[in-house]
């Protein structure tokens, strides 16, 4: 019988963050993880096995959510790499993804581990003035509750996602979005989530992610788009080459979660932080 792990990552608080299933010894078939994330019922879960170099922190993952495999996924790595540093202790792990080699260093702050990852290098590309339109009306939003100042883009950090933001906190949090609308222009735009996303500040944003093409209403916290928005702002010079800022999500659903994220002048991968706690099941 296969052994699973729950956690919740991007929180130190087990009622908080985004729940993840991490299966440590994955010698399964495709078949099988796609049924026991389905099974699991979380956003996605993490399959582990002995990395192509052989060397002892280093491992493969793949990633599956209720419906279908997942090219990468941040909260399920952080799950993931806590898990690994609670038997192997902290440190540096490397785990080879279907997208590239993800480093992820884990720590100890007061007692709990935190993982940062280190994305593969994003991209940023426009979207179609119809795509948008479509994207604006399965949300039920409209061009005018749109923040100008950060316009939309589709952006890269492991998956693709695009990149709305609204003009107020109040928009941002009523969210009632034609989940079967947006899951045919997500599929055909081979989108991962929509990040939603509101500026408080220069260094503080609050994020929403639909991810119908999960099977999932919505993400409680989204680690790649979290990279792909770092990629974004400082694609758009929305932000200066050394930054940290943090991303609020999870709030509006009752699961509230963390995400750090950091971009370094002259390096143009994002890390992402965050806790993770293993949770009882």
């Amino acid at each position: 019988m296969t052994h699973v792990l729950h956690y919740t990552a991007f929180s130190d608080d087990p009622a908080g963050g985004n729940r993840a299933g991490v299966v440590l010894d994955a010698a399964l078939d495709d078949p099988q993880m796609l049924a026991i994330a389905a099974e699991v019922g979380y956003s996605e879960s993490a399959f582990v096995t002995p990395g192509p170099d052989g060397a002892p922190r280093s491992f493969t993952v793949r990633f599956f959510s209720p419906k279908a495999e997942v090219d990468f996924c941040g909260h399920a790595l952080v799950a993931t790499s806590v898990a690994l540093a609670e038997r192997a202790g902290a440190g540096d792990f490397l785990f080879h993804s279907a997208v590239g080699p993800v480093p992820v260093t884990v720590t100890e702050r007061d007692g709990t581990l935190r993982a940062t990852l280190t994305s593969v290098e994003p991209r940023v590309r426009e979207v179609a003035d119809a795509d948008l339109d479509e994207a604006l009306a399965a949300l039920r939003w409209s061009r005018a509750e749109l923040d100008e100042a950060l316009p939309p883009r589709i952006a890269f950090g492991g998956n693709e996602h695009l990149v709305l933001a609204a003009a107020t906190r109040e928009r941002l949090a009523d969210l009632d979005h034609d989940f079967g609308r947006l899951l045919a222009l997500m599929e055909r735009l081979r989108l991962t989530t929509v990040q939603l996303v509101w500026r408080e500040s220069a260094t503080v944003f609050h994020a929403r992610d639909p991810f119908p093409v999960g099977g999932v209403v919505e993400d409680a916290a989204t680690g790649a788009a979290a990279a792909a928005f770092g990629g974004y702002l400082r694609a758009l010079d929305l932000i200066p080459s050394d930054a940290r800022f943090t991303v609020h999500q999870g709030h509006d659903m009752g699961s509230p979660s963390l995400l750090e994220v950091e971009l370094r002048a002259g390096d143009p991968r994002v890390r992402v932080s965050g806790a993770a706690t293993r949770i009882e099941h």
